[in-house]
């Protein structure tokens, strides 16, 4: 996993979303989950991704990106930070996983292990992800929720159960909401997450077929401001590519979380063909225009989609365990 390095300085933001019901619910999560057994659990998480984001900007999208990644497979259940064994190769090792950024499975690795020098054993690997990714996005400009807690990490881990269930930058726009469906997410939910990519970055492979010989008739994708897509080449040759190369996917404010992303889409300035979509198409479109139009709609929206993506296939009680390293099984 290749490290981005740039030299930069974390804004911070609050943001005030509207409160929603205190206590448990059906899956059997809730927020004082921790309030006996590790009270200062949030304190901890944040002051560890605090000290990341410092030294490494780039966490924040790297970390969003992986917890993405790990709920749409087997669920919420932190089973993307399993490491490959001879015996197994994991999720991780997944070729879509390959390009994760070591960033953000480095501040989920560092959050458990301050938490297990003050409350070992307690607090597990899938409920570090959920509360790191909060507070990171929340660091970058981004709204703050509450997030509840009880998830237990999964006990499987396998490549071969990837392919198929995360997004391809190639789908169609039905595609994607079909598998975002079958997630028990909505069209919405789709676009609000989406937005994520107001941060981060997307290796050339990713969209070098928008840039080079897009069809017969036309070289450069023609949904795509073309300058911008000019520009792309230069870093991204056809010749001698070297794979470690990102662009950024927001080339107004690529470090901050706000909703610029759908006022690229809107001109044209959408990295990826799956993004650029969104605009395009009317099963979309209508929502792509209303975060534009709003960022604090955007907000709301966004922390609805991403609570719901927090209890997609949650693990609880005897379903999983409390890994003592997030990289590895108890066993």
């Amino acid at each position: 996993m290749d490290r981005v390095q740039l030299c930069l300085t974390p804004i911070f933001f609050l943001v005030l979303v509207p409160c929603v019901a205190r206590g448990p619910n059906a899956l059997g999560l809730s927020y004082d989950f921790y309030n006996k057994t590790c009270p200062n659990v949030e304190k901890i998480i944040r002051n560890v991704v605090s000290q990341k984001l410092l030294e490494a900007p780039v966490t924040a999208a790297g970390a969003l990106r992986i917890f993405f990644h790990d709920c749409f497979v087997e669920g919420c259940d932190a089973s993307v930070l399993i490491a490959s064994r001879e015996s197994n190769k994991a999720e991780r090792d997944a070729e879509i996983n390959l390009s994760l950024p070591g960033d953000g499975y480095d501040v989920f690795f560092r959050a458990k292990r301050a938490l297990e020098l003050q409350c070992p054993g307690f607090v597990s690997c899938a409920d570090v992800m959920a509360i790191a990714t909060r507070d990171l996005v929340n660091l970058v400009g981004g709204p703050r929720w509450e997030v509840k807690k009880g998830r237990r990490d999964g006990l499987i881990s396998k490549a071969s159960r990837v392919d198929g269930n995360l997004p391809q930058v190639n789908q169609t726009i039905p595609q994607l909401i079909s598998l975002f469906k079958s997630r028990g997410l909505s069209t919405m939910d789709m676009v609000a997450l989406s937005g994520g990519h107001t941060i981060g970055f997307s290796h050339c492979k990713e969209f070098m077929p928008r840039i080079y010989g897009y069809n017969s008739t036309f070289d450069i994708d023609p949904t795509m401001n073309q300058e911008y897509a000019r520009t792309l080449r230069s870093p991204c040759p056809q010749r001698h590519l070297d794979p470690t190369v990102v662009a950024l996917n927001d080339v107004t404010t690529p470090f901050i979380f706000d909703n610029a992303y759908y006022h690229n889409l809107k001109k044209g300035l959408g990295l990826l063909a799956s993004d650029q979509m969104l605009v395009l198409d009317p099963l979309t479109r209508g929502y792509v225009d209303m975060m534009a139009a709003d960022q604090q709609l955007f907000f709301n929206y966004f922390v609805e989609s991403m609570i719901k993506l927090g209890q997609v296939g949650v693990k609880t009680g005897s379903d999983g365990e409390i890994r003592r390293r997030c990289d590895s099984f108890n066993n």
